[in-house]
């Protein structure tokens, strides 16, 4: 499946990736600079903060309210498609997938 990285500069990085990856851990496999991930996934910190298309937006669960309130710690923006990335496991209805980076993680 294909998963999309827009980064702050504009350039974008196309993965295939496996279902039943978070997007956090795409991110890390594929060197996208930007996904800080300092806590490996265990909803610790929000260094992996990630803006999802809004395309998408309707296909994923509201955040849990432990995701919730991480997200209220990101260094960048919180917009209403703010998701830390580490809680999105990509499924085959998620192929194709564009999240956004934001400028700063931590």
């Amino acid at each position: 499946m294909k998963l999309t990285f827009r980064r702050p500069d504009g350039s974008h990085g196309v993965h295939d990736t496996d279902p039943g990856t978070s997007v956090m851990e795409a991110a890390v496999a594929h060197g996208e600079d930007g996904i800080v991930a300092e806590c490996g996934g265990s909803l610790m910190c929000a260094t992996c903060h990630v803006y999802v298309d809004p395309a998408f937006s309707d296909l994923l669960a509201p955040p849990a309210e432990d995701e919730a309130e991480m997200l209220t710690c990101t260094a960048a923006e919180r917009r209403p498609t703010s998701r830390l990335s580490c809680q999105l496991v990509l499924t085959d209805d998620l192929d194709g997938l564009v999240v956004e980076i934001p400028e700063e993680q931590v």
